[in-house]
């Protein structure tokens, strides 16, 4: 069961890094495709910008938590409420068919979470 974890933890935590890392890359360097999405779904060039900067944040974090555990958490508790905010956006604007990564980051949020052996969720 432990090794299921394990396994379990890590192909989340490459697939979430992947999903946020491109697409804070293509909105800090503004790639066409994704400010005209951006712009649809009503954030002008700041707000792309400076939701850009903090999903690479948390990507930078993500990367730093590969040798100090503390940043993989900090990192993936800045990045939940942009899965979110994404899984909120494409949903109100009936984007449906870009609306799947962003839900399965909500879900990956959760799942690396409570999968992580320093991180305890107490309710």
């Amino acid at each position: 069961m432990e090794t299921i974890k394990f396994v379990v933890h890590w192909l989340s935590y490459a697939y979430y890094l992947y999903v946020f890392g491109y697409a804070s890359l293509f909105k800090v360097f503004q790639k066409q495709s994704m400010m005209q999405s951006m712009d649809s779904l009503g954030f002008n060039k700041t707000w792309t910008l400076g939701i850009g900067v903090g999903e690479l944040l948390g990507v930078l974090l993500l990367l730093i938590g590969l040798y100090k555990t503390e940043f993989k958490t900090v990192g993936i508790l800045l990045l939940f409420p942009f899965a979110i905010g994404a899984f909120t956006a494409h949903m109100a604007y009936g984007e449906y068919h870009h609306f799947y990564n962003s839900l399965m980051m909500c879900i990956l949020s959760v799942v690396l979470l409570a999968t992580d052996k320093n991180f305890k969720i107490i309710i």
